[in-house]
């Protein structure tokens, strides 16, 4: 049994002496979400997840290093055993094994844990992103893009031939994502008559409308709090990011709120002298600092609603801290895939380059 569009196993398999920068190349390739460590003919030692990744890229593991430091931080956290089916298993079975153990992916193989072919829970089981509803924040003034946006609100700029909402709304649907909100302000009546009711971009439009602006979280407390998980993302937004990626990695870690995040290096112009007390113990020339950003892409649970006023601004900031203070599980979702915030005239021209070399998003 193999994932559908992979031809042999061996797309899947990876030595421990790959680079962890190389794992995830090849895991971009394939978009299965797991590689298989196998040493001599094909044996399993190990697996390595989207999550494994993401988890190592808020570490700080050096992805130029060996993929076996990741086996061994799986090792440390309990972790490093995967769960394998025996070749032969029913269908049945598999099912039973991805339920109890609650994996995305079942390595399948022969009595001498040799690997002949993987199960996914894709196969199985309902996509989780087809349950979630999506918000798209697209009622902002666009004042640092002016004059580009005199005329019409930034979702609506064009990015390549299509406009940038455009790229979003195919994205989000790809992903098995059907009923999209879209909260309008500033010339809300440009993206209500290029959409109309979604139909013609293969979703279900709905508009929460503001009166006046609400903030990036404040719109949602327009909206009848939904039974299911709601995936926010800002209208000025160019990625690709795997919201399937990010929807498993939200459910893997039981959280309430997941907010995506960026690596933002900061380089110090200057040597930089570490002291105790008065007494200096180290100096390093131009340190560069990494810290993570907030990338504008959410996903909430709706337990997360009632902590939304409603009618009165209030911005994602004020929610993510509101939920941490009142110790409800956020976590971040590190994004490695192409992304860029539209938020100032370069930006806006970087993603028009990268559209038009790609012709696609």
């Amino acid at each position: 049994m193999l994932p559908k569009g992979i031809q042999s196993i061996s797309e899947l398999c990876v030595p421990p002496t790959f680079s962890v920068r190389e794992v995830m190349e090849q895991m971009n390739v394939t978009r299965v979400g797991i590689a298989l460590v196998v040493v001599e003919d094909d044996v399993l030692v190990g697996t390595v997840t989207d999550g494994d990744l993401r988890r190592a890229m808020l570490a700080s593991v050096d992805f130029d290093g060996s993929v076996q430091q990741l086996l061994d931080r799986k090792s440390l956290a309990g972790t490093s055993d995967p769960v394998v089916a025996q070749v032969g298993i029913s269908h049945a079975g598999l099912l039973a094994m991805l339920q109890e153990s609650c994996v995305s992916h079942l390595p399948i193989v022969d009595v001498k844990i040799r690997v002949v072919g993987l199960a996914t829970r894709s196969e199985f089981l309902p996509d989780p992103t087809v349950k979630t509803q999506a918000v798209i924040m697209a009622g902002g003034f666009g004042t640092r893009l002016q004059p580009l946006c005199d005329e019409i609100p930034k979702p609506m700029l064009p990015v390549g031939e299509r406009p940038l909402m455009e790229l979003i709304i195919e994205r989000l649907r790809d992903s098995g994502i059907k009923q999209v909100n879209v909260s309008t302000h500033y010339k809300r009546e440009k993206i209500m008559s290029h959409f109309g009711n979604g139909g013609d971009f293969g979703v279900e439009i709905s508009y929460v409308e503001e009166d006046s602006p609400l903030g990036t979280a404040g719109a949602i407390g327009l909206m009848k709090t939904p039974e299911e998980t709601l995936l926010v993302m800002n209208g000025d937004i160019l990625t690709h990011v795997d919201f399937r990626a990010m929807s498993f990695f939200h459910q893997e870690h039981k959280a309430d709120f997941t907010v995506a995040v960026r690596a933002y290096d900061v380089e110090v112009p200057y040597g930089v002298i570490e002291c105790e007390d008065i007494w200096a113990f180290a100096l390093t020339e131009k340190p560069k600092q990494t810290h993570f950003i907030n990338a504008g892409i959410y996903l909430l649970e709706p337990v997360v609603h009632q902590y939304i006023p409603k009618g009165r601004h209030f911005d994602m900031t004020d929610l993510i801290q509101c939920l941490i203070t009142n110790k409800k599980r956020v976590a971040t979702f590190p994004i490695q895939e192409y992304w860029v915030d539209i938020g100032q005239h370069a930006d806006y021209a970087r993603a028009k380059e990268y559209i038009e070399g790609k012709g696609t998003l």
